[in-house]
């Protein structure tokens, strides 16, 4: 049964107008607001990017998708591995619309030098329903990836690459710190990555409004503070 109908697709839209830190302050930034679900450890749930990789389109904007994982590393002769058809249909049986979380496996002395995703491999991903690529490693095309409607956290950019193969498809991968299993929901924009298990996006759009207007009350009160007192009582009074 799809997990895109037309409820979900209501609250996709609606966390896409919140950025990913605000996201993540519900998922588990804070566990002691009402409003945060402590749904992972804050420091150590492995659950958002660290600043290893970054957001290369910033102005294409925000982005949210179901996680389909991938692995791409040296060919190793005694593991099977996939051929771009095969991630063809896994792409075209996943839920849409896709954020593809790619580990790289790549030797220490070589991994800063492997331009894996390009012009020719977003255009497929954009024709397969990826809307976004996470990746903890460089890629090169960066022109053409450009004008393309996929957004891309990377660690930077190369312009070349030798022999690799796909080695995994949908396996659970960890990425910059963020580990994920296929079907996860990521939240991503300029700041990076976060996920969160489906079964709890109702709850997260739930509370997201709610976390958001303290927020902006309590630093409309910061801005108005005209003593040191008022300033500590508006920083106090919120949860």
């Amino acid at each position: 049964m799809s997990k895109m109908n037309d409820k979900t697709k209501e609250m996709f839209k609606k966390l896409l107008n919140y950025n990913t830190p605000t996201v993540g302050n519900v998922v588990a930034t804070y566990p002691g607001n009402p409003s945060c679900l402590g749904l992972y450890d804050n420091w150590y749930g492995k659950w958002y990017t660290s600043q290893k990789v970054k957001c290369v389109f910033p102005e294409k904007g925000r982005r949210i998708g179901f996680a389909v994982t991938l692995v791409f590393s040296l060919q190793d002769p005694n593991k099977k591995s996939y051929s771009f058809l095969d991630l063809i249909d896994a792409l075209g049986q996943a839920e849409k619309p896709i954020i593809v979380v790619a580990q790289q496996k790549f030797p220490e002395d070589i991994a800063d030098s492997v331009g894996l995703f390009g012009g020719q491999m977003t255009s497929l991903l954009q024709a397969s329903g990826v809307v976004g690529v996470v990746t903890d490693g460089p890629s090169r095309d960066l022109d053409e990836m450009r004008e393309m409607d996929v957004q891309y956290i990377m660690s930077g950019a190369t312009p070349g690459h030798g022999d690799f193969v796909l080695s995994e498809i949908n396996t659970k991968v960890t990425v910059a710190g963020m580990e994920v299993d296929p079907g996860d929901v990521i939240h991503m924009d300029e700041h990076g990555a976060t996920k969160f298990p489906i079964e709890k996006l109702a709850d997260i759009c739930e509370n997201i409004k709610k976390f958001s207007q303290e927020e902006d009350q309590q630093s409309k009160a910061i801005l108005k503070a005209k003593t040191v007192e008022e300033l500590k009582k508006a920083w106090s009074e919120r949860v």
